[in-house]
């Protein structure tokens, strides 16, 4: 996914969800009941319910007996919410036609109507704000919030407009919004009642992604890398991402520091694949040229071991596995900086010494991490300064003036011209169930 149709998606967001005045005038005149529904029973009457009890509410969905704005929007939300994970939402859009109906002259239906309304609505919000499926959240903050019954009633209640208030609950973000309009024009047009599964995956992976701010988005789909500011991109680059057997997991962080001269701890499998075979070749000569060393163990503070204590062709043949890493230089895989932030599988971004790989279109080959085609733009871009070492020490780490939220995620449906076009699925997680069975990665076999 390029940076236009990003920007693309972002400037979408902005349609409004219905024409409010058209769709008023309709529900208000129609004169014939609606054919009766099947009921659905909703989990959230109760506590809502007991809110407008306990705060005395006034309707929300109601000004002077008449439904307002509002009302028309929720049950166009409704109607579309199988797309947001809501399956029953056109049963309680009709459900809600029918008590407005009942409502007209009837300070008992409007308030029965009301009660529904907010029942639903607050099932929906609750819906939207659920956790991404294996998404490896850093912080609980960085979940969706905002599901309580009271958060979501009051925050309606005191809104200075409940249309734009709904409108913005509902747009999620505007990558969320840009696919699920698309898809929704697209059911529409075909007639069609049953989100397509690659719809709700992806979906699914964006819920998090915010609506505002400064953060970062790394899409393991396009492997591509946005930098955003007041939730709209302003830069992007490629990156090289997880392959399809080690893939880049989906994680939800922040960045604090740009650590400049990374050292790099070879993966396993490279230590006794090419780095036995090039040092069985090369020797000593050829180990010292790329600044390996031999480490004692895989504490921070390892001592280091001769390199004649390793038998190298027993690592060659698996039966011993040394820790190597390799210390800073013009020849270190890390290059001159790494982005960490905290999570369960030491997946971090950095620099690299080998650029020619971002010529490839196909860049799903790491074993997890991601390699960014511009580390000094971005670390300028992170450090609100030009990116310089404060010195030559292995490590250094330069705090950054605030945190950054960053969210890798992994994105196929794209909006074209009122439908969806879909990008290879290298990972084969928009297969039903395939995305929690991927999204691991072990932190030795980690790419560095």
């Amino acid at each position: 996914m390029n940076i236009k149709r990003f920007k693309t998606i972002v400037f979408a967001s902005a349609v409004a969800v219905a024409a409010p005045g058209t769709a008023v005038a309709a529900v208000q005149a129609a004169p014939a009941p609606l054919a009766p529904v099947q009921v659905v029973s909703l989990p959230t009457a109760g506590s809502v319910a007991a809110i407008y009890n306990q705060y005395k509410m006034k309707p929300i969905w109601f000004r002077n007996g008449a439904p307002t704005v509002a009302a028309t929007q929720l049950i166009q939300i409704l109607n579309r919410s199988p797309l947001d994970g809501l399956g029953s939402g056109p049963q309680l859009a009709t459900q809600i036609q029918t008590a407005m109906q009942s409502a007209a002259g009837n300070p008992a239906g409007v308030e029965a109507a009301e009660h529904l309304m907010s029942s639903a609505w607050v099932l929906y919000v609750q819906t939207i704000k659920r956790p991404t499926n294996g998404m490896i959240y850093a912080y609980d903050v960085l979940k969706p919030q905002g599901t309580r019954t009271d958060q979501i009633l009051l925050g309606a209640a005191a809104a200075p407009s409940l249309e734009a208030h709904v409108s913005s609950i509902a747009a999620i973000n505007p990558i969320y919004s840009g696919i699920r309009d698309a898809a929704w024009a697209e059911m529409q047009a075909t007639g069609s009642t049953v989100p397509d599964p690659r719809v709700l995956a992806n979906l699914d992976r964006v819920r998090s992604v915010p609506g505002k701010g400064r953060f970062i988005l790394v899409d393991s789909a396009s492997q591509r890398m946005f930098m955003y500011e007041n939730g709209v991109p302003i830069d992007s680059m490629k990156v090289i991402v997880g392959m399809p057997t080690m893939p880049t997991p989906l994680i939800a962080s922040v960045m604090y520091y740009v650590t400049f001269n990374p050292q790099w701890n070879a993966p396993l499998h490279l230590v006794k694949g090419a780095i036995a075979d090039k040092t069985l070749k090369g020797g000593k000569k050829y180990f010292d040229s790329m600044g390996y060393e031999v480490m004692a163990d895989w504490t921070a503070a390892s001592a280091t071991l001769p390199y004649e204590s390793v038998d190298w062709k027993a690592v060659s043949q698996g039966k011993v596995t040394p820790r190597i890493r390799q210390k800073p230089g013009p020849k270190n895989f890390m290059g001159l900086y790494k982005f960490t932030f905290p999570n369960s599988q030491d997946i971090y971004l950095h620099d690299t010494s080998a650029p020619e790989k971002f010529k490839e279109s196909m860049r799903a080959v790491s074993n997890g991490c991601v390699r960014v085609e511009d580390a000094q733009r971005f670390a300028r871009w992170l450090l609100n300064r030009e990116p310089v070492s404060p010195g030559t020490d292995p490590e250094m780490p330069v705090q950054m003036p605030a945190g950054v939220p960053i969210f890798l995620t992994y994105i196929t449906a794209q909006p074209s011209s009122g439908t969806i076009a879909y990008a290879k699925d290298v990972y084969g997680w928009d297969k039903p169930g395939a995305q929690i069975a991927s999204s691991y990665v072990s932190p030795v076999a980690a790419a560095r």
